[in-house]
């Protein structure tokens, strides 16, 4: 088994002044319509729960080795919850063909926020080293 990570950490106003500035263009081009549903759901922790959300797919795509490019984009990988409310990682596109191509077998994502920051650490493990 091989292992390969990726971690981010993004300043909460950061994604707040995105936001601000080009609102629902920012939201639609980074977050998957789940992803929205989530985060608007969650009432004064809105903006931080898009942050962390931001950083988990930064660090998922540095797990991949590709970042935000070589045609992974923000949308193919989303964040959702499990009914523990554990987050986890569902690929689409590029970023899946990436993760096979890697011989991915799981992934983990852990993500946490404070007042100022959002913080996100991905683990893909893999089938060769």
């Amino acid at each position: 088994m091989g292992v390969l990570a990726g971690i981010d950490i993004v300043e909460i106003e950061r994604i707040r002044r995105a936001m601000d500035k080009s609102g629902d263009a920012f939201i639609r081009r980074v977050y998957t319509p789940g992803e929205i549903e989530y985060c608007e759901s969650r009432g004064t922790a809105r903006v931080s729960s898009y942050a962390a959300r931001f950083s988990a797919k930064e660090a998922v795509s540095k797990a991949l080795g590709t970042g935000i490019s070589q045609g992974v984009s923000f949308q193919d990988i989303e964040v959702v919850n499990d009914a523990n409310g554990k987050p986890r990682v569902i690929l689409y596109g590029e970023a899946q063909k990436r993760f096979r191509s890697l011989n991915g077998v799981s992934m983990d994502i852990s993500l946490t926020h404070s007042r100022k920051y959002a913080a996100a650490y991905a683990v893909i493990q893999t089938e060769k080293g």
